[in-house]
């Protein structure tokens, strides 16, 4: 793999990283997302963020499928609740639409008149 390639993929698994976080945090349920966020959730969202970067060809069954293994292993926890969980687990399914449209803006990376892949 080139360097170019390897740029393009870090590119792109960065846009998906930006897209889930802006999402949750800015999205249309934002400000109730920022005043709940409990450190568990944090740990739990960054812990697929980077599972995210990792993964080379996301689609929507793998990210959902990242998110479910994710969640299953918070569920054992007793400081997060059942409820809480599966909130968290349906929004972070939730912003897989948004994220797509970031990957599908950053697939044109290999073209140089891109002002944000640059």
């Amino acid at each position: 793999m080139t360097k170019t390639e390897n740029m393009i993929e870090a590119g792109i698994g960065l846009a998906a990283v930006a897209a889930l976080g802006a999402y949750f945090f800015y999205g249309k349920r934002g400000d109730q997302n920022r005043e709940k966020v409990a450190g568990w959730m944090l740990k739990m969202k960054g812990e697929i963020l980077e599972k995210v970067e990792d993964i080379k060809e996301l689609n929507e069954a793998e990210y959902y499928k990242l998110v479910d293994e994710t969640s299953a292993r918070y569920a054992s926890l007793k400081k997060v609740g059942a409820d809480e969980l599966k909130h968290l687990t349906e929004e972070l399914k939730g912003a897989w639409k948004h994220i797509s449209e970031q990957l599908e803006t950053h697939k044109h990376a290999d073209n140089s008149d891109c002002q944000k892949c640059k």
